[in-house]
């Protein structure tokens, strides 16, 4: 529209100008008219150039708002990340705050238990050290002090003790229990099991069989160390165990010599380590 309006006031301008003014100004104003039509063509090229920058410009702008957008909405994804990442680092080191603790109280119940196992050990190694000496004149055949699992055996074979087939201790027998009952009254802290056992040959007399014999014999030491020798009754236990715990075969008179024994089972109390493992 606008280069038709201009196109037609030069035809005017033309028209008047050719009856109006000479030559000469006649064609002066057709230069002028021509660098005027050039300028418009080059604002018109300028106006395009400038549409075409400012689409492209639009375009430019339109990726780069859906980009934005894309790291708004990454942005927001990775925030939400951390936030739970960071959740669960927390939780994570309140469990392991937690592990530790129990860590340490297991650590400390392991250090207090070997400590008191150590204190026992101790105990019972100075107790077997005390009733070695204190019996230090019985044979190697008659009398034997073993230390086993934690526990001390004192193990008397029954000619120490014994007649055959008897349940009676002897006089040889009540002198070797008072020595070990010394020792026994100055450790309280001593559980004491006195267990009778005997060979497999059956047995004959007063007793019916190798099950009474042994319980007979366990019992009547049990009764020479609380009633003669005053160790305390609710410490000792008596329990006969008969022929089926053999310490050799009874295939051989020796073997059956060694089977026919009364051990006296000491133990140290395991009060406090038995609460420890609850």
């Amino acid at each position: 529209m606008r280069r038709a309006l201009l196109f037609g006031s030069f035809l005017i301008g033309v028209v008047l100008l050719e009856s109006c003014v000479p030559q000469k100004k006649y064609h002066e104003v057709n230069i002028r008219n021509a660098e005027m039509m050039r300028s418009l063509r080059n604002t018109e090229d300028v106006l395009d150039s400038t549409r075409q920058q400012l689409a492209s410009l639009q375009e430019s702008n339109k990726d780069l708002q859906e980009q934005l957008e894309a790291e708004q909405q990454e942005k927001s994804e990775l925030a939400d990340r951390l936030q739970r990442a960071m959740s669960t680092s927390s939780s994570v080191r309140q469990e392991l705050t937690e592990k530790e603790q129990r860590l340490s109280e297991q650590q400390q119940r392991l250090d207090l238990l070997q400590n008191l196992l150590d204190e026992q050990r101790a105990v019972m190694e100075g107790l077997k050290t005390t009733i070695d000496k204190a019996l230090v004149q019985y044979r190697s055949d008659e009398l034997q002090v073993n230390e086993q699992d934690g526990k001390l055996y004192v193990s008397l074979q029954d000619k120490l003790l014994f007649s055959s087939g008897s349940a009676t201790v002897n006089q040889e027998g009540r002198e070797a229990l008072g020595k070990l009952a010394v020792v026994l009254n100055n450790s309280p802290d001593i559980q004491i099991m006195v267990e009778g056992h005997t060979d497999d040959v059956p047995i004959r007399g007063s007793f019916e069989d190798n099950w009474e014999l042994s319980t007979g014999r366990a019992t009547a030491i049990v009764r020479i160390l609380t009633e003669t020798y005053e160790v305390a009754p609710e410490r000792v236990i008596a329990a006969g165990r008969s022929f089926y715990e053999p310490k050799a075969p009874n295939d051989s008179p020796e073997g059956r010599a060694k089977n026919r024994r009364t051990e006296i089972i000491l133990t140290p109390q395991l009060n406090e380590l038995f609460q420890l493992l609850r």
